[in-house]
C-alpha cells in the first residue's frame, strides 16, 4: 500500500470511529479500544456486570480500558454502580481483565522499540 493511502487510511479510521469515555480513568478513546460492560440480572435480587465482548447485548453500557489500573479506579470511585444503576457484583469484568492480561501481558504502547544512543536519554 503506498505510504498516501495508509496515511488517508489512518486518517478515515481516527475520523469515523466513535469514541467513548472509560469510566475508570475518564480518559476519551476510540470505542474499539474499550470494553463494553453491560448490567444483567441474576438469581437474586442484585444485577452483575457482564463484558459485552461482541457489544450488542441490550441494554445501558459502561466503557472501560481493558486495564487492571482503569478497573482499580472505577472501583475505587464507585463509578460501575453510577453508570450502571446500582450494579454491585463485578467478578466477571475482574475475571475477564485477568485473562486478557494473560493473553497480552505488555500494552503495545508501553513497549519501547528505540532504545536511546547514550546513557543520558532514558
Amino acid at each position: 500500500m503506498p505510504k498516501s493511502s495508509r496515511k488517508a487510511a489512518s486518517v478515515l479510521e481516527e475520523v469515523t470511529s466513535p469514541e467513548r469515555t472509560c469510566i475508570g480513568c475518564r480518559g476519551r478513546e476510540a470505542q474499539h479500544r474499550l470494553i463494553r460492560l453491560v448490567a444483567v440480572n441474576s438469581d437474586s435480587d442484585s444485577s452483575a456486570i457482564t463484558v459485552d465482548v461482541r457489544r450488542r447485548m441490550s441494554g445501558r453500557g459502561a466503557w472501560l480500558h481493558p486495564r487492571q489500573e482503569c478497573f482499580a479506579l472505577a472501583n475505587k470511585k464507585r463509578a460501575f454502580a453510577r453508570a450502571l444503576n446500582g450494579v454491585s457484583d463485578v467478578k466477571a469484568v475482574q475475571e475477564f481483565l485477568a485473562q486478557e492480561l494473560l493473553a497480552d501481558p505488555a500494552p503495545a504502547e508501553s513497549v519501547r522499540t528505540v532504545q536511546p544512543e547514550s546513557g543520558s536519554e532514558i
